[in-house]
């Protein structure tokens, strides 16, 4: 009886396995359908967000965006205590202190204009802060992308970036992402051994 039970633990741990390989996979792919100005601002976002390398030495390739860079670090400042506030309920008296300083970080990540739709805010997003912040991003994207400083056009596309699905979801996942895209060093073909 006991070798019965053993072997349905491994085959429910080898199909567990399977499922989180499945998506990652998933998530590799989402992340490869981004353009490449989009990826590029996901990764610094995340090396900045996450503490994970110098993001001025890795990103900066001039003034501008190194002007940008200090001011997403920033307000990225935030982003520990803003993991800690995340509502655990829809009450409203947990909504303003929580919502109001992660709305103020969306506007300045969508105003570089990199991150133009629901899913590629989405995917940053759910790492910079976490999975439980999943019901709360739509409410942070739209009030972010209908602010004034952001061209007509721009607000235009972001807001009609946005699934009905998305918008009305009943439930969202707790499931931590498992794919955070880092920087690769390109590679000349030509110095690769055969």
């Amino acid at each position: 009886m006991i070798g019965r039970f053993s072997n349905v633990g491994a085959v429910m741990g080898s199909r567990m396995k399977q499922a989180e390989g499945a998506m990652t996979l998933a998530e590799m792919k989402e992340f490869a359908g981004f353009s490449a100005a989009t990826q590029r601002y996901i990764r610094r976002s995340l090396d900045i967000g996450l503490d994970r390398e110098d993001a001025m030495t890795r990103w900066s390739r001039d003034v501008v965006e190194a002007a940008s860079i200090k001011a997403q670090a920033k307000l990225y400042r935030a982003l520990p205590e803003l993991r800690d506030m995340v509502p655990g309920d829809s009450g409203l008296d947990s909504v303003e202190p929580f919502l109001a300083p992660v709305v103020t970080l969306v506007a300045f990540d969508l105003g570089q204009g990199r991150l133009t739709s629901f899913s590629a805010f989405r995917f940053l997003y759910e790492r910079l802060i976490g999975p439980e912040v999943r019901p709360w991003l739509p409410s942070a994207f739209c009030a972010a992308a209908a602010l004034p400083h952001l061209h007509p056009e721009l607000r235009r596309k972001l807001l009609q970036s946005i699934s009905e699905a998305a918008a009305t979801a009943s439930g969202w996942s707790n499931r931590a992402p498992a794919f955070f895209p880092h920087w690769v060093e390109k590679v000349d073909a030509a110095a690769l051994p055969n």
